[in-house]
């Protein structure tokens, strides 16, 4: 039942988007010694998932659908060895995705909650 609710349907997106993001910023970690590794983006959930979303006003209207995220490389100088990888940047990233999948979770519990009140049972 609630998986038809748009709200769930939108912070799955954003906590999958979250994970997505997390994975590649601990890729580009991993890769920070590896000579001529380029590091890696994801576009952000606003554009890979539409900015129609939040103005949306009837469920009809919603058109766009979460695509995985679209991984490019990042436009950073490369030190001499050809890496990319700026740790300084990926440490903010993983607070950045950290913090979008924690935003996540709350418009979930939020939902849940209201959504148990206008049952009775909250």
């Amino acid at each position: 039942m609630y998986e038809n609710i748009t709200l769930f349907q939108t912070s799955g997106a954003m906590a999958k988007h979250a994970s997505l993001r997390q994975t590649i910023t601990t890729t580009n970690i991993a890769n920070a010694d590896t000579p001529g590794f380029r590091a890696q983006r994801i576009d952000s959930f606003d554009a890979e998932f539409g900015a129609d979303v939040q103005r949306m006003t009837r469920a009809g209207h919603q058109t766009a659908t979460p695509t995985g995220g679209r991984v490019f490389e990042a436009e950073i100088g490369s030190s001499p060895n050809g890496n990319s990888v700026s740790l300084e940047t990926e440490m903010v990233e993983a607070v950045e995705s950290q913090r979008q999948h924690q935003r996540a979770l709350t418009i979930y519990k939020h939902g849940l909650d209201v959504l148990r009140t206008s049952l009775g049972r909250g």
